[in-house]
């Protein structure tokens, strides 16, 4: 028996691979499935199922596409209603998989129909558990996602199912269980995950206050609503693609893979109000970039930020990326549901700044050159991270708009004022400088290495006014 975990950083997202003589099953795939049947292929076993955990919000998953190109089953727990062909498991059902069994587990709570799959060796013994959103490494699932798409279904409703769920069928099995989650640190399907990825029950056990022996229903409950942040606007939208279905991403990507000359892309973007989406990183793109481009870079949680930026799902997108970059930011734009993407600039940057057009470029300071500016005066520190970020620590006299209600209040902002903009490493304060010229507010400068390097180079023997407050 083999057990895989393909893990995806970029959305802090785990699929599984398990195989068994010569038959494989995987669970929770991602959208791009290639990479999960060319590692069948490695054991030259038939992919013969494809199980899910729940309807996913935070992702769009692959299990159409797995069944289209390799005749797998797809299969959920207890009462999943897909507007597709799919086996809707009965709680203890039993699967097998070439000599070991698969027992589904209904465990409601993070969603109505959450299973988790206990994997069972080829000598019958209770091998590991494979829990979706239902147990994360130092958490559980959060309850409100439901409540998004039904609207009946409260998240003290789910709440009160998952300690349930957690107590009579997930603590009373054995502590030697391996647990795979769907998920890690960085993930909005949690509050309190850990940066590990696996882990034993019986640690769980010990150390994930939601799994605490002696926890009152009540007491669990409120543990478990407090601080949960606003979930992505995206959320439901991918749960109605994991219920209803999609289009499958081979033609999703035929229609992307369109190279345009830079006449072309002007048009296309005049004729059919299609946004530019940037996928450089931060430092390139800010030395020069076309007029009106959002910019989400690779090299960061991709997927999660145009999910929380571009709001419409349905928005034609054209792409300025690195050369070779285009189908990964095609693929990655994919993964979260936002399948009109309908060309990319051939040539890239460089080709539109050959050709004489416009470009824009940003101003970025260090740290020290942004204590010298503040100190001039008629400046504003704006930290875009998220809320509970900033209450834990941050420079005095800053304002805190985190970057995915930026576009909501940036009309707001006074006009008329210089912007000096952190984030906590440099990443996210790109994309709000993006926004900023977007709006046409070009006062504005982003600091290298965020809050991360201010924290290093600014130091409380030099000024008072510009160091990191005590915990608030």
């Amino acid at each position: 028996m083999k057990i895989e975990q393909v893990y995806t950083g970029c959305i802090a997202h785990a699929a599984y691979y398990v195989e068994s003589n010569g038959e494989a099953a995987i669970f929770d795939p991602l959208r791009d499935v290639q990479p999960y049947i060319d590692r069948a292929k490695q054991d030259n076993a038939s992919i013969k199922y494809v199980f899910e955990t729940h309807f996913h919000a935070d992702f769009v998953s692959g299990h159409l596409d797995l069944m289209q190109k390799t005749g797998a089953k797809i299969v959920f727990g207890p009462t999943a209603a897909p507007n597709y062909n799919a086996v809707v498991a009965e709680d203890n059902q039993v699967f097998e998989l070439g000599k070991i069994k698969i027992k589904v587990l209904h465990t409601p709570g993070h969603t109505m129909e959450s299973s988790t799959y206990l994997i069972y060796d080829e000598a019958g013994k209770e091998h590991a558990i494979i829990t979706g959103d239902t147990l994360f490494i130092g958490d559980v699932g959060r309850p409100d996602l439901v409540q998004l798409v039904k609207s009946e279904v409260t998240e003290e409703i789910l709440a009160r199912h998952l300690f349930q769920s957690l107590r009579n069928k997930i603590m009373p099995l054995a502590d030697e269980l391996i647990v795979y989650p769907n998920h890690g640190a960085g993930s909005a399907c949690g509050k309190n995950m850990s940066k590990e990825t696996t882990d034993t029950l019986g640690n769980q056990k010990k150390t994930n206050y939601a799994l605490r022996a002696d926890m009152t229903e009540d007491e669990f409950v409120k543990e478990l609503l407090t601080g949960l942040a606003t979930p992505p606007q995206y959320f439901p939208k991918n749960v109605l693609m994991n219920i209803m279905g999609y289009e499958h991403l081979d033609e999703v990507l035929l229609r992307a893979k369109q190279p345009l000359t830079v006449i072309a892309f002007e048009d296309v973007i005049q004729q059919k109000n299609a946004l530019i989406l940037d996928t450089r990183d931060p430092q390139t793109f800010s030395e020069g970039f076309i007029p009106n481009s959002l910019n989400i870079g690779l090299n960061g949680q991709f997927a999660v930020w145009v999910g929380e930026l571009i709001k419409d799902i349905k928005q034609p997108i054209v792409l300025v990326t690195e050369e070779g970059k285009e189908q990964e930011s095609m693929v990655r734009l994919s993964r979260v549901g936002y399948d009109c993407t309908i060309g990319y600039l051939e040539g890239g940057f460089e080709q539109w700044k050959k050709e004489g057009k416009v470009v824009e470029k940003i101003t970025r300071l260090s740290p020290v050159e942004m204590e010298e500016r503040y100190v001039k005066g008629d400046i504003v520190l704006l930290d875009v991270r998220k809320v509970n970020e900033f209450k834990a620590e941050h420079l005095e006299d800053s304002i805190n708009i985190p970057l995915n209600v930026l576009e909501d209040a940036i009309e707001k902002l006074a006009k008329d004022k210089n912007y000096l903009i952190y984030c906590a490493g440099g990443y996210r304060s790109m994309m709000a400088a993006s926004i900023f010229y977007k709006h046409n507010i070009r006062a504005i400068a982003d600091v290298v290495g965020g809050y991360n390097q201010i924290v290093k180079e600014c130091s409380l023997d030099r000024t008072e006014y510009i160091c990191p407050t005590t915990m608030l």
